[in-house]
């Protein structure tokens, strides 16, 4: 069964969020990086860019395959993790810590239709 930290809450396309008052830190699940294989490049938004929850925000490219990555919450991209630009390996190794994709400023609430730990370990089957 694939790392799934309970203080997260996930969408079931795979990306997860830890919010923090109004700053959501955004990335791909332990079950996702470990179906797409070795992560070889990271796409990501510009800072300001403004997210619908739903809105494509970025891409992840594997040996495998290109896999959209979801925005789960709505608000302005207030950071992109430029780690990952030289080290896209990090989304393999440390999916909930450094290898962390992006920061959005809440413009709304989080919606009650992401997942909790419980919940999302039945998807991520």
């Amino acid at each position: 069964m694939s790392n799934i930290p309970s203080d997260l809450k996930y969408m079931k396309s795979h990306e997860w969020v830890r919010v923090e008052g109004d700053v959501a830190t955004v990335g791909i699940t332990d079950f996702a990086q470990s179906e797409l294989g070795d992560v070889v490049y990271v796409e990501l938004p510009t800072v300001g860019k403004m997210l619908a929850v739903g809105d494509t925000f970025g891409s992840v490219e594997s040996v495998k395959t290109v896999s959209d990555v979801y925005a789960p919450v709505p608000g302005e991209v207030l950071e992109v993790n430029q780690d990952l630009v030289t080290s896209s390996e990090l989304v393999n190794s440390d999916p909930y810590g450094h290898g962390w994709m992006i920061k959005i400023r809440l413009t709304a609430s989080v919606p009650t239709t992401l997942m909790n730990a419980d919940e999302y370990g039945v998807v991520a089957v």
